[in-house]
């Protein structure tokens, strides 16, 4: 009954401070709620369309006049020029006007007429990869759709029917529905990912900025009691983050969601649970206030590369394959991403909760061990106690 007390006692102790603590406070619900509304906004368009480019038409056929008008009428292209000197459309595109621009080359109506091989170029601007990607698809999009026509007026004339031609151009077609990402925005692809990340990244600032504070003045020596309830205090903050992003913010930004809600909730409070364990220890070892933040800020970055979502983990080395799982993000986001937008069983994430757990045991286990409580014994600052103590631990 006394151990139930104390980290009832505890819990109720850590939420007060984190109220009371403007700084906790501003990481720990602010920082969340802030994130959660400004960081999807640019990518609410989700799709990149209009991109500016350029036709370059030095064959000046009506050939060439149906694929400048297939560009124009393509969602992802704004034609802005159309010139015969390849070299202003260089110019407009080193001074950023358009992004890239296609080149329709002297004789390509007769030499597709021949039967030739009839070649567009199409340049682009490749430092931006969205831009890159549109400009590229617009115009073999637009070229495609000429070519199709133009083989299949062949067909008909060799005596074929218009049925008979599309059937013999295109045998076996292809249909393509996206099933986890409808409209293939890239928003629906970063930010149901990197909110797991910014709830790591919050956490982990907040709960290391209040424990170091707790370790600079000795408050850091507490029971096993005292550290759960005060665990427990944290991760009670952590869970209602991740329900404003699971619940509310999913729902306002229209992201894929909810396809497995129970076993989102689940895997909610493994993740929480592990991020403040983490964060706590972390807060002891840098033994200042100010220290968590100036560490974990620049953290973020480099998480969200490793965790998998960005980049193949396979491409990775296998020093980071094996190091990031040292983090909860990694796992967090795996199993959010099958979970929440996939529809995966939660028996399917079984492997990510184990590895939350593992993150959770062997945090918890070395916090208790440097912060066991002990009567104090000869002179010394709190701060200097704590950071010796967690050397020896």
């Amino acid at each position: 009954m006394g151990t139930a007390r104390q980290i009832w006692a505890a819990w109720l102790a850590t939420l007060k401070a984190v109220a009371q603590d403007k700084g906790v406070l501003l990481l720990l619900v602010l920082a969340p709620l802030l994130y959660g509304f400004f960081y999807p906004w640019p990518y609410q368009t989700q799709a990149v369309t209009r991109v500016p480019v350029a036709v370059v038409d030095q064959d000046h056929s009506s050939l060439s006049r149906q694929i400048t008008r297939f560009a124009r009428a393509s969602p992802a292209l704004d034609v802005r020029l159309v010139t015969g000197d390849e070299r202003a459309a260089q110019q407009a595109l080193w001074h950023g006007e358009i992004e890239g621009y296609a080149v329709l080359p002297p004789d390509l109506k007769r030499d597709v007429v021949r039967g030739s091989a009839a070649v567009v170029t199409v340049e682009a601007n490749g430092s931006y990869a969205l831009l890159n990607k549109a400009v590229l698809y617009g115009f073999a999009q637009a070229v495609g759709t000429v070519s199709a026509g133009v083989e299949i007026k062949k067909l008909q004339a060799s005596g074929q029917s218009a049925l008979q031609a599309q059937a013999s151009r295109s045998p076996i077609n292809t249909q393509m529905v996206a099933l986890f990402n409808p409209t293939e925005g890239y928003g629906s692809y970063v930010v149901p990912a990197v909110a797991l990340l910014i709830i790591q990244q919050t956490l982990l600032m907040g709960v290391g900025l209040l424990v170091g504070l707790w370790a600079e003045t000795g408050q850091h020596r507490a029971k096993p009691a005292v550290w759960l309830g005060r665990i427990l205090g944290f991760s009670t903050v952590g869970y209602l983050s991740g329900l404003l992003y699971f619940g509310w913010i999913f729902w306002a930004q229209d992201f894929p969601r909810g396809s497995n809600p129970g076993g989102a909730l689940v895997l909610l409070a493994f993740y929480v649970l592990a991020i403040c364990t983490l964060g706590a220890l972390l807060g002891v070892w840098f033994g200042n206030r100010e220290r968590a933040l100036q560490v974990l800020l620049f953290t973020a970055l480099p998480l969200a590369f490793v965790s998998g979502f960005s980049w193949p983990s396979e491409a990775l080395p296998e020093f980071l394959q094996a190091a990031r799982w040292l983090f909860p993000s990694t796992a967090g986001i795996q199993a959010s991403l099958r979970l929440n937008q996939m529809g995966a069983p939660l028996r399917d994430v079984w492997p990510h909760l184990f590895a939350l757990t593992v993150i959770t045991v062997v945090a918890g286990g070395w916090l208790l061990r440097v912060c066991a409580f002990r009567p104090r014994t000869g002179s010394g600052t709190a701060n200097a106690a704590a950071g010796n103590d967690f050397d020896r631990g």
